[in-house]
C-alpha cells in the first residue's frame, strides 16, 4: 500500500469487505484478507486494474531504494 501511496493513490479506506485506494477515478479493492504479502498473480491483477505498468511498479522500488536512474 505504501507503492501505491507513492503512485498517487489515497487510503487505504474502509468499505464493504476490503479495503480500497482512489487514485482520480480508480477506486482500487484490495482483497488481501491475511494482510500478509499478496502473490504475483494477485499483483499483477491489482496493477492493471490501478493502470500501472510494470515499470512504473519497478521504477517507484528503485527510487524508493535510491537507486533511480
Amino acid at each position: 500500500m505504501k507503492r501505491l501511496r507513492e503512485l498517487g493513490f489515497e487510503g487505504p479506506f474502509e468499505g464493504g469487505k476490503h479495503p480500497y485506494m482512489i487514485r482520480r477515478e480508480t477506486v482500487l479493492t484490495l482483497p488481501n484478507p491475511h494482510e500478509r504479502d499478496i502473490g504475483v498473480a494477485l499483483l499483477s491483477r491489482l496493477l492493471r486494474q490501478a493502470g500501472i505498468s510494470r515499470e512504473q511498479w519497478l521504477q517507484s522500488r528503485r527510487d524508493r531504494d535510491g537507486h533511480g536512474s
